[in-house]
């Protein structure tokens, strides 16, 4: 298939394109390449990519519509993949604006462009942070998400509900994919992972929120690709079962779908730093905090509906994949 994939520089992006391009897609790249994090890493991403024949990237941002729909009128792609965003949640605390821009406008962008050109599928990234407030665990796609505990999550909530009304008004097919706290090599600076290796590894204390008393639902990037490239190769099509009289959150009389991407074992965060340290053979000097403003305390997903459709099962374990995480960082990392 010919697959345009927005965010492609990105951790996410670059892994999904990769696996695209080996098995023969041909991938139309897209990404702003700004600077919230080095702009480097994202180049060294870029590298890896434009080595495959069927690889063609261009810097655009999303939040440009005349751009963005040029590229879609040209290349004219069988399937979009929507990884651009303005990411982190604490960041969306200082600089909002940008998640306006980029994950609201850039997203309807987006949207009409897929809709203008006939996309046979849309499949874009929302997050695990869209369960906000709710305490019932596991998190499940029928949950409650009215409210969010940052922007960041609101946006990625509005995306939801924007992609919902092009698939009923438009019978454009959309998924979304609520990714939960996705790690593994050319990961991001930002994200904790990084943040406690490298200053686990040069000696210096790490701040841990909530007296550490979080639980995450870390997932390895890998098992993360399979399952956005399987619901990539679907086309989602209206619940026939759908009844206005009584209607079901998880369902819809449109061609809409959301699937929750996790590891299904919520994972206490200390223990995920001690991984870290047995893998570095390193003790961590911390310094504990209190739960900063937009934190949620626990993430727990749900899988049932994406391993029934899909036939998904994560298959990488916390040690293992820390392991593969901290070689790369150790020894591959271009920031090093």
């Amino acid at each position: 298939m010919k697959i345009l994939l927005t965010g492609a520089a990105g951790f996410i992006g670059m892994h999904v394109a990769k696996h695209l391009l080996e098995r023969g897609d041909e991938v139309i790249g897209v990404d702003n390449l700004n600077d919230y994090y080095s702009p480097r890493l994202k180049k060294a991403r870029l590298e890896i990519l434009g080595t495959y024949n069927n690889f063609k990237f261009t810097a655009v941002d999303i939040a440009n519509t005349t751009e963005l729909d040029a590229i879609f009128g040209k290349e004219k792609p069988q399937r979009v993949i929507n990884l651009a965003a303005q990411a982190g949640v604490r960041y969306s605390l200082e600089n909002p604006a940008f998640y306006i821009q980029s994950n609201i406008v850039g997203f309807s962008n987006v949207l009409e462009s897929s809709r203008k050109h006939e996309v046979e599928h849309l499949v874009y990234a929302s997050s695990s942070s869209v369960y906000g407030v709710n305490t019932k665990t596991p998190f499940n796609v029928s949950d409650s998400t009215n409210h969010p505990l940052s922007l960041y999550a609101a946006t990625k909530k509005s995306n939801e509900l924007m992609a919902h009304s092009y698939s009923h008004l438009y019978r454009l097919p959309t998924t979304g994919l609520r990714y939960f706290t996705v790690y593994g090599p050319w990961g991001r600076p930002d994200m904790a992972p990084w943040i406690f290796t490298k200053a686990i590894q040069s000696g210096k204390t790490i701040d841990v929120y909530n007296d550490g008393k979080m639980r995450r639902d870390f997932t390895f990037v890998d098992d993360v690709v399979q399952a956005t490239v399987r619901v990539v190769d679907s086309i989602p099509k209206p619940n026939p079962h759908f009844s206005t009289d009584t209607p079901d959150p998880a369902s819809s009389n449109a061609p809409y779908k959301i699937f929750n991407v996790g590891c299904n074992q919520p994972i206490e965060l200390m223990m995920f730093i001690r991984s870290i340290e047995n893998a570095l053979n390193k003790k961590a000097n911390i310094n504990f905090l209190p739960i900063q403003p937009g934190d949620v305390v626990s993430t727990y997903a749900d899988i049932d509906s994406l391993g029934r459709e899909f036939n998904f099962k994560p298959t990488q374990n916390l040690d293992a994949g820390i392991g593969v995480w901290t070689d790369w960082f150790l020894n591959h990392n271009p920031l090093k």
